[in-house]
């Protein structure tokens, strides 16, 4: 008979592995669904300080400066950084 060399007990272990696998498949994409699904909804617009965004306004652009960003620059800011977003959303960055 076909597939009588493999006994039953192992037929049994490998079905265990993959119910282990497939469970623990399912716990890591239910964590990454969490952890992604927490940051999408952090409070606050993207980009935007508190109090900075206003809702009605359709074209949601910020004021200049790092005072108006959400998260603080990782670095201190020179003239070329506050100039380049002071000339947003113009086409072209100012000639440093």
């Amino acid at each position: 008979m076909y597939g009588t060399a493999m006994g039953d007990g192992t037929r049994s272990k490998t079905g265990w592995i993959g119910l282990a696998a497939g469970l623990g498949a399912a716990a890591a994409a239910f964590a990454g669904w969490q952890f992604f699904r927490a940051r999408k909804t952090a409070p606050g617009a993207p980009a935007f300080a508190p109090g900075e965004a206003d809702p009605e306004n359709f074209d949601q652009t910020r004021s200049a400066g790092h005072e108006s960003m959400r998260d603080k620059p990782k670095r201190e800011w020179d003239k070329v950084d506050q100039a380049v977003d002071e000339s947003f959303p113009a086409s072209d960055p100012p000639a440093y």
